[in-house]
């Protein structure tokens, strides 16, 4: 008698197969519910027994904000409003005053008014502190301040605001605002087109789209794309830039998941509308998710160059998730990897250090490009030409998250006239007024050279760390933090432009700004010149 063996050994198989995954999903089951459980009569009994009177929302909120933090920044919880802001960031559309605005403890910080829009109208400036909106002061309202700004077309408010402490008031005439995602493009020379590619929602691919026709209309043969600053948005926007400038059908980028359903392949579904073209684009350390998908996949398929710093690596993706009353969880569900198989995620949340901080990614593994062109994974897009005031360092990071730079400009306006953007001129004497604005402000910031001092002085056994020895850690740190002045002028041209860009929008808007990039910005004039040279651009991407 013959006996199939592959088919008796493969029945067992895969019915332990079975079994196993079965069991591990009863396994999983029964331990999601026990811990629903144990957390929902932990709850009701705290709110019924505690000493004094709790808010059960607020610490609803509170656990929730907690257990999603050992995550991804990016996985959050989304109450209505969140929901609603969430909403306006993809389609770019509401109803408000049409300014960027920062919400603080007690009052608004206007940051940007928006040319023509209701806020411009009434004359707020950047730098302006709103510390009241009609009856309500902000400095007693707990909510996010930010939303009693929104509200009906053609509806009035009032607020009252700080500048330069000053008290003044002014009413606003709420209006629909539109968040362009290309909100500038114009002709670098007569063959050069250049387009500002700001977000990615919803407006993204037809707006890039109608630049491009409207530049090639004028003559352009070549384009330079910008995504800097661009941190990302809606991935089908992101395949559909992409599809501008490479045939239908290529695949752009893969999504793997542990759910099977997010598993996918994302290609190109639309007719081109130039895949000959030269092209360049334009990255930076803020340049995140979905604008290193479109840089990426260009690099991989050589179809751009890519100038610039290398971008923020962020290669992760969300999705909504609806839950009840309105809210929603917004969860990262996969990886995403560019065209050649690469993953660009530069932290690992997966594993901390003793802080509890994300550890970066050092080894980079390589790829190539269609034409053989090596590439690496695991800490952004590392561009094929590098540009030095379009990188990143911890002190001017610093400077921009303390808000440094940006209070610096509005002393800069207040205190300066310019009428013509042809007159501006920052220079050496500018500069050092702003080093001398820094040290008077007592701005700090600690390096991880500092941080890891100042725990080997804490962890030091008592008995070997002697005076001698703690004597020379205090002269180092104290040596490093001299040295910080002078770091100022070591990264002066990196801090030089964030100056730069954020005076002329004060003048002249975003629009000012772009004119003059267009003739002053490093990274636009290699772009230029690069395209200029057909040959060298040819050669890069063979």
């Amino acid at each position: 008698m013959k006996i199939n063996f592959k088919k008796q050994v493969l029945i067992p198989v895969v019915a332990l197969v079975f079994i196993v995954t079965a069991s591990s999903f009863r396994g999983d089951f029964f331990e999601i519910a026990k811990q629903i459980e144990i957390f929902t009569t932990l709850f009701k009994e705290l709110n019924m027994n505690y000493v004094d009177e709790t808010n059960p929302a607020e610490l609803m909120d509170t656990a929730i904000k907690n257990m999603l933090e050992d995550l991804d920044p990016y996985t959050k919880f989304l109450n209505e409003q969140d929901v609603e802001s969430f909403r306006i960031n993809n389609t770019g559309e509401y109803s408000g005053i049409g300014a960027l605005v920062r919400s603080q403890k007690g009052k608004i910080v206007i940051m940007e008014p928006y040319k023509g829009y209701p806020a411009d109208k009434a004359g707020l400036k950047a730098g302006d502190e709103i510390i009241k909106i009609g009856d309500i002061e902000l400095s007693s309202f707990k909510d996010d301040a930010g939303e009693l700004l929104k509200g009906a077309n053609n509806t009035s408010i009032t607020v009252v605001y700080s500048r330069q402490g000053t008290l003044k008031t002014t009413t606003l005439t709420r209006e629909a605002i539109e968040v362009d995602a290309v909100p500038f493009y114009k002709m670098i020379d007569d063959k050069t087109g250049y387009i500002v590619l700001a977000k990615f929602n919803q407006k993204a691919s037809k707006q890039t789209k109608e630049a491009l026709r409207d530049l090639k209309n004028e003559g352009a043969q070549k384009i330079v794309l910008d995504l800097r600053g661009n941190p990302g948005g809606l991935l089908t926007e992101a395949i559909n830039v992409t599809n501008l400038f490479i045939p239908k059908g290529e695949l752009v980028v893969t999504t793997k998941s542990k759910v099977k359903k997010f598993n996918r392949e994302y290609r190109t579904k639309n007719q081109p509308e130039d895949t000959e073209i030269p092209l360049v684009v334009l990255v930076n350390g803020r340049s995140a998710s979905a604008s290193e998908i479109v840089s990426g996949s260009l690099q991989d398929l050589d179809r751009a160059v890519i100038i610039g710093a290398r971008s923020f690596g962020k290669g992760l993706v969300q999705r909504p998730l609806k839950l009840t009353y309105g809210t929603q969880l917004k969860v990262t569900i996969s990886r995403y990897y560019t065209a050649s198989g690469r993953c660009i995620q530069s932290l690992d949340y997966w594993n901390r250090d003793e802080e509890g901080n994300a550890v970066r990614n050092t080894q980079y593994n390589d790829f190539t490009t269609r034409n053989g062109r090596k590439v690496q994974d695991g800490g952004g897009v590392l561009p094929d030409i590098e540009i030095a005031t379009a990188k990143t360092n911890s002190l001017t990071q610093a400077l921009l998250s303390d808000h440094m730079i940006f209070d610096y400009a509005t002393d800069y306006y207040y205190n300066n006239t310019l009428e013509n953007l042809a007159d501006f001129k920052f220079g050496e004497a500018q500069f050092n007024a702003f080093k001398s604005y820094v040290l008077k402000s007592g701005f700090t910031f600690e390096t991880k050279a500092e941080k890891a001092l100042k725990n080997a002085m804490a962890n030091q056994d008592s008995s070997l760390f002697n005076g001698s020895v703690k004597e020379a850690y205090k002269t180092l740190l104290l040596e490093m933090d001299k040295s910080k002045v002078s770091a100022l002028d070591t990264y002066k041209k990196e801090i030089h432009k964030n100056l730069e860009d954020e005076i002329l929008k004060r003048y002249f808007y975003r629009e000012g700004l772009y004119e003059y990039l267009l003739k002053n910005d490093e990274a636009i004039m290699a772009a230029t010149a690069l395209l200029n040279d057909a040959a060298k651009y040819r050669e890069i991407l063979r």
